[in-house]
């Protein structure tokens, strides 16, 4: 597979959340995720296509689920085993490493192995079916990556103190 635009999306991605005026853990009223939150959740997700690819690779049959990705305890446990927002960015800086070199070296065989896939977004059934490990690894640069960058960008935006 190649990966440049995946490696592409997490450099924009690690970009935006290196920024200013992404606000602290308790600045989200809404309901919505903060920058550490969000990078919590792109972190986990990484880690459970890394699995599946590796899984593929070892002759397993995975499903990838991306629930334990969404729930707000396993988040803070991932932000808690960081020392702050710098640390989770290179932890997800690395884990987006060995995903890529991990897709990098899958054959034509491996990424066209279907994996039962199942896939929230904010309460809604977005994929219940399986999927091409190469689209589910493909996803992350499309889509996945993309929007929460876009999420990170919409955090700066909202800060209160931004000058208007």
């Amino acid at each position: 597979m190649d990966t440049t635009a995946l490696r592409g999306a997490y450099d924009r991605l690690l970009e935006v959340a290196a920024g200013p005026d992404l606000g602290d853990a308790e600045d989200v009223d809404d309901g919505g995720w903060n920058a550490d939150q969000i990078l919590a959740h792109v972190l986990s997700v990484d880690a459970g296509t890394a699995a599946a690819a590796l899984a593929v690779v070892a002759g397993s049959r995975p499903a990838f689920d991306n629930r334990v990705s969404l729930d707000p305890w396993n988040l803070g446990r991932i932000i808690a085993e960081h020392s702050g927002r710098a640390d989770l960015m290179s932890h997800v800086r690395n884990q987006a490493t060995v995903l890529c070199d991990i897709a990098d070296q899958l054959n034509e065989e491996a990424a066209a192995v279907l994996v039962p896939t199942f896939l929230q977004s904010n309460g809604a059934l977005v994929l219940d079916q399986p999927i091409p490990l190469a689209a589910l690894i493909n996803g992350l640069a499309t889509d996945h990556v993309p929007g929460h960058t876009q999420q990170l960008l919409d955090l700066r935006v909202a800060a209160p103190d931004r000058p208007g």
